[in-house]
């Protein structure tokens, strides 16, 4: 009861969070954490204030578990509330894996275009490409969270150190016009020497995204000279070349790139409307999947609740641009995805097992008057 209790505050404060800190946010700080911390933002203190989703959720399942263990008796009469109380556990446990383990992305594509990764339009990185290959290009990916923090980006497979001079959660960039007063200049390199950064507001709609942006500064590892300084951020389009230790390099911000051991083509998109409306009636996306460590080329059509399933990964139509010239596949993998079936047939069964058993004694005892 008091776990239900909690829940119950516990959502009506994220319902109201949700009005300034968007969806997103106020799931990671009250619904996928241990405590809901305050102040809310990270600092050098912190205080758990009040059980956060994962911990009320943990607290459940133990107590479930132990009621179980303690109480309840083996008997084949009780059966039925054995594999209910089993269903509800497999439930509980599957909810807490997927909300630990969940990875959720898409993949837009283009006609005719193919990609081997999905991006996350919540979590930006640092992309740091190796252009001194011809067959490829080695990349080195520094997360958001390394930026938020300010650290010295010190990595084996960089003949540099990257120091983060500022990082903006959100922002907003300003082209500076000659003669332009109390305006200073991003950086001294690239774009950024013409751009004034101005932090702004983390985003908080549905459809709105943060404009992530962070001033880095590049230091040789043979040289305590700096290079410069550079303006990475989201709203610029193309990476940005430096050279260092005789080798090209390019810089950009992105969204987070979860890459797969095989590419998906877009064959064709098909977007039907109803008659005389702007109204979606269907829309679907034919892809070929090419996998060479499985020596598998196959032809799919993907179209709502018909996704597609891959190495523990889920596929779905999720939307298109606007003009049809790109869709867009939201890409799910979730190692518990089928906790959740099996939990309702195990409810559903005890249920059925134990309405039974209660329903052929009560009709024998009626035979019997």
């Amino acid at each position: 009861m008091i776990c239900l209790a909690a829940a119950m505050a516990l959502i009506f404060a994220g319902t109201l969070a949700q009005v300034h800190l968007g969806i997103h946010e106020a799931q990671a700080r009250y619904f996928q954490s241990f405590f809901v911390w305050w102040p809310p933002n990270a600092g050098a203190f912190q205080i758990p204030i009040f059980p956060g989703g994962h911990l009320i959720g943990a607290v459940l399942l133990v107590n479930l578990i132990a009621a179980h263990a303690k109480r309840f008796c083996w008997a084949w009469r009780k059966l039925g509330i054995h594999l209910t109380h089993a269903g509800l556990i497999i439930m509980l446990a599957g909810g807490l894996f997927t909300d630990l383990f969940t990875i959720e992305s898409h993949m837009r594509l283009s006609g005719g275009e193919t990609k081997n990764y999905s991006e996350d339009s919540r979590r930006a990185e640092l992309a740091v490409i190796d252009l001194s290959h011809a067959d490829w290009d080695q990349v080195t990916a520094v997360p958001e969270a390394a930026l938020r923090r300010h650290q010295v980006i010190d990595n084996w497979s960089l003949p540099f150190r990257i120091v983060v001079q500022n990082y903006y959660q959100n922002s907003r960039l300003t082209i500076l016009r000659d003669g332009e007063d109390g305006a200073q200049a991003a950086a001294n390199q690239g774009p950024g020497a013409r751009i004034a950064v101005q932090p702004t507001p983390s985003a908080v709609g549905v459809n709105e995204g943060n404009v992530t942006s962070a001033v880095i500064e590049i230091i040789p590892r043979n040289s305590n000279t700096p290079l410069g300084t550079w303006l990475v951020s989201a709203a610029l389009g193309a990476p940005q070349s430096f050279s260092c230790d005789a080798r090209t390099w390019k810089i950009a911000m992105r969204p987070a790139r979860y890459y797969k051991p095989y590419s998906v083509t877009l064959q064709k998109f098909t977007h039907e409307l109803y008659s005389g409306t702007e109204i979606p009636k269907d829309f679907s996306s034919r892809v070929t999947l090419i996998d060479s460590e499985r020596a598998t080329k196959r032809d799919v059509l993907i179209y709502m609740n018909h996704p597609l399933r891959y190495r523990g990964e889920t596929f779905y139509q999720a939307g298109f641009q606007k003009d049809d010239s790109a869709t867009v596949l939201q890409v799910v993998h979730n190692p518990s995805f089928l906790a959740p079936y099996v939990a309702c047939v195990i409810v559903a069964v005890g249920l059925l097992v134990q309405f039974g058993y209660h329903l052929i004694g009560f009709s024998r005892k009626q035979r019997a008057i």
